[in-house]
């Protein structure tokens, strides 16, 4: 397969479609209620400190490193770690890191389908008013009841995996760069709506107090455990889908007004996205804690602050339909934008086998839809079946976010930072800054890997210790 330097599966248009396409794989649920809830429970103002430290000095480096490794191999996860150790000399066992990737991506697809799914019935649902007056016993019965309904949640979950692979089936400029650069703005358009609306509201003063005061006492090492485990995961790092939209990244664009080619960095680029992906976060934050405290609601984690407690918020406010409907289409779009990220490694490793990108994207979303079903039953019929870290939606979740993600993003650095050739490195990274790649070379050769060791280990330690 010779293929050079150049991508296989197209490119990028510009610098912009590639920082829209993996600022839409890094924003996703995790960042509309994890983030914020983090911020909340653990001191605030400090915790957010922490995970700017956290992004900085592991997610960063790592998906720089991530990026650095797909430009460079310009195929999908598996076949660019092949290329790359070949290149480097050593041992092909190295395409390990490809497959691991592209594997986890494809699992979390098959649950993220599941949970995503959600948000489609939930527009509807607050569209035609169904929240309106709805009490706190009410709001909790109708999110059990939806989960209670397997076919009501094998229909959505069918429709959300069909508009994803239909993103993806269309290719890289049809399919995923013209989703992005509808998704993006649009998302960002209607966050910052809601966050003026947000600002408008009773509550907001003590949801920006709720996130960013500085509370030191709260920042445990449970706390900084948590805050780089976030800053790791809301990359998407680990799971194929940097690399792979590293693989279509354009070494060079034209400058609009000189006509010149000027080369992409990988740094500056990498920088943006990930302050991208911390705005959204916060930005999250600041529309869901005023909503919740102007309503007189108690925060709660995870799904049930999207499902529970801000559904009852929208029933309970003037123009709820309407902003609960926004609400819920931004929730979409940021979950929508990830899950074609997580179905692109899988399908760019079978076109690169020689299917055509339908056949390919209809071959690993309909896998995933059926491994899905499983994950569907988890919360039905199969609730009450448990085996090693409990239903089958929570191991397969445990398998591929706690386990094959970090020991992935782990062996990326491990390989960009001591295998791969130096001057390899350089050349593609290409920074300007001497002491800055030195920087970068100490941080993902040392730092990161055990601090995503640390992650590692926190997760299978939380396991054996049963908590």
């Amino acid at each position: 397969m010779k293929q050079g330097d150049k991508p296989v599966h197209g490119m990028w248009t510009s610098r912009w479609a590639f920082i829209l396409a993996a600022t839409g794989s890094a924003v996703g649920l995790g960042n509309i209620w994890k983030f914020p809830y983090f911020a909340g429970e653990y001191g605030g103002g400090a915790f957010v400190l922490v995970y700017l430290l956290c992004i900085a000095l592991v997610g960063v480096p790592i998906m720089v490193a991530e990026v650095m490794l797909g430009r460079k191999g310009g195929m999908s996860p598996v076949h660019t770690m092949k290329k790359l150790a070949a290149e480097s000399k050593v041992s092909r066992r190295w395409a390990g890191i490809g497959y691991m990737g592209a594997l986890a991506g494809f699992l979390i697809l098959s649950f993220y389908s599941v949970i995503a799914g959600w948000t489609l019935y939930y527009i509807w649902d607050m569209a035609q008013g169904g929240f309106q007056g709805i009490s706190a016993a009410g709001s909790l019965a109708h999110f059990e009841g939806m989960q209670a309904n397997a076919w009501l949640m094998l229909g959505c979950h069918t429709a959300f995996m069909i508009l994803t692979m239909w993103v993806v089936a269309r290719g890289v400029s049809r399919g995923l760069e013209k989703a992005v650069q509808v998704l993006m703005p649009l998302l960002f358009v209607l966050l910052i709506g809601l966050v003026v609306y947000a600002s408008t509201t009773p509550g907001f003063a003590q949801g920006v107090n709720f996130m960013f005061h500085f509370d030191f006492s709260k920042l445990s090492g449970k706390a900084v455990m948590a805050a780089l485990g976030q800053a790791f995961f809301t990359l998407s790092l680990g799971m194929g889908a940097i690399m792979v939209y590293g693989a279509y990244m354009p070494r060079e664009v034209k400058d609009r007004r000189s006509g010149q080619a000027r080369r992409v960095s990988i740094v500056s680029t990498v920088g943006i996205i990930a302050l991208l992906d911390t705005l959204v976060a916060l930005g999250a934050g600041l529309v869901i804690f005023p909503v919740v405290f102007s309503n007189g609601l108690e925060p709660s984690q995870g799904p049930g602050l999207l499902f529970v407690t801000l559904p009852l918020a929208f029933g309970q406010m003037p123009a709820g339909v309407i902003v609960g409907t926004v609400f819920f289409v931004l929730v979409m779009c940021s979950a929508l934008s990830s899950s074609i990220s997580l179905g692109e490694p899988m399908v760019a490793w079978l076109v690169e086998r020689g299917l055509g990108r339908p056949l390919a994207a209809v071959a690993v979303g309909l896998t995933a839809w059926v491994i899905g079903i499983g994950t569907v039953l988890s919360f039905n019929y199969w609730k009450d079946v448990t085996f090693l870290v409990g239903t089958f939606f929570q191991n397969v979740d445990f398998l591929a976010s706690s386990l094959m993600l970090p020991l992935g993003g782990m062996l990326i650095a491990i390989f960009a930072g001591w295998v791969m050739k130096e001057t390899q490195a350089r050349k593609e990274l290409a920074m300007k800054s001497f002491g800055l790649y030195m920087v970068w070379r100490a941080v993902v050769r040392i730092v990161a890997p055990l601090a995503v060791a640390a992650v590692l280990l926190n997760a299978l330690i939380g396991v054996l210790g049963g908590s």
